[in-house]
């Protein structure tokens, strides 16, 4: 049964996330990801010169981003550009919509709408660290690319 989500964002209990010294964020998940669903919608709120995930891309989620508020570093494929507030920031599935975005500001904190296509399973690739990503189907877990197994190991 679909349901209408009438909400604001201060209504919606914050989750910090801050287990590497890079990478630190407050998100509120406004539209949770449901059952038959087709979205999800998170705000972000980065610290300064904090990033909120590493460069990555997934292979079926589709991602848009509107800066609310603050400053900003995004790198894509192409490279590095600034972004602030008003910029919407869209990102294909596939290597061509890599991204990841820094807080610019030393002071300020960065503050931005994260939607997302929603898919039962999902893989984040991190071209960095060469690892991979399993999301959905409770499985939340990252993989190292280079680690292999036969199609029948363990079966």
């Amino acid at each position: 049964m679909s349901e209408i989500i009438h909400t604001t964002a201060s209504a919606v209990p914050a989750r910090h996330v801050s287990n590497h010294p890079r990478y630190e964020y407050l998100e509120r998940v406004v539209v949770p990801e449901r059952a038959g669903g087709q979205c999800r919608v998170s705000e972000y709120e980065l610290p300064p010169s904090k990033s909120s995930y590493p460069y990555h891309y997934h292979m079926e989620r589709e991602e848009v981003f509107y800066i609310l508020r603050g400053e900003g570093i995004l790198r894509t494929p192409v490279g590095e550009t600034a972004v602030a507030a008003g910029d919407y920031l869209f990102f294909p599935a596939g290597a061509n919509g890599a991204h990841k975005l820094t807080n610019a500001s030393a002071t300020e904190p960065l503050v931005y709408i994260d939607f997302n296509s929603h898919h039962e399973i999902d893989v984040a690739v991190y071209p960095d660290s060469g690892n991979l990503g399993v999301w959905g189907m409770d499985i939340n877990t990252v993989y190292r690319a280079d680690g292999t197994a036969g199609y029948y190991d363990g079966e």
